[in-house]
């Protein structure tokens, strides 16, 4: 029998901050790369990721093309203007109305964020979780603890890691 891979939905924060640095986004990477988990991301999350780490972390670019190359990526369609018009209440900051309808749309099992726009649980995320269930939209720290099932031992180990403590390397540039 088959094990259910989930299909995460991921922000580019989460993209950006796992090909820059060893923490929580960088094991939703992993997973990925070692296709334990199906990473779902839109063209629009791609378009950003690319943009920002060549302009803010130009030396891990080869990192970000590396780990696309290796990792279990489902790139799903983007909204239409005329959806993210429509639901531009849908959280508190409307940039990230197209991501949430992506996850809708493409059925994504989790959307998994650093982005407190959509991670806190107040009346500014409502609506969001009207339209994602309760508990499909969560922290990278609460997925890995909560679905993956790791420990608050594990996860302390990784809050302040560094990148000479990765002993693993799932996916390499090349330069590593």
């Amino acid at each position: 029998m088959a094990v259910k891979r989930y299909r995460v939905f991921a922000d580019a924060n989460v993209l950006i901050r796992g090909v820059t640095f060893p923490r929580f986004p960088y094991e939703i990477l992993r997973l990925a790369a070692k296709h334990e988990i199906v990473l779902v991301v839109s063209p629009s999350v791609l378009d950003d990721v690319r943009h920002y780490v060549s302009e803010l972390f130009p030396d891990h670019l080869p990192t970000l093309e590396a780990f696309l190359a290796t990792a279990l990526v489902e790139i799903v369609d983007e909204p239409t203007l005329e959806e993210v018009n429509a639901n531009r209440d849908l959280v508190r900051d409307v940039d990230n109305v197209p991501i949430v309808l992506a996850a809708v749309k493409a059925e994504a099992d989790f959307l998994v964020s650093t982005d407190a726009d959509l991670t806190d649980v107040d009346e500014s995320t409502e609506k969001l979780r009207q339209v994602l269930a309760p508990g499909k939209v969560m922290k990278v720290r609460t997925f890995l603890n909560e679905v993956i099932g790791w420990s608050h031992t594990e996860l302390a180990a990784i809050s302040r890691r560094r990148w000479e403590d990765v002993k693993e390397k799932v996916w390499s540039s090349g330069e590593d």
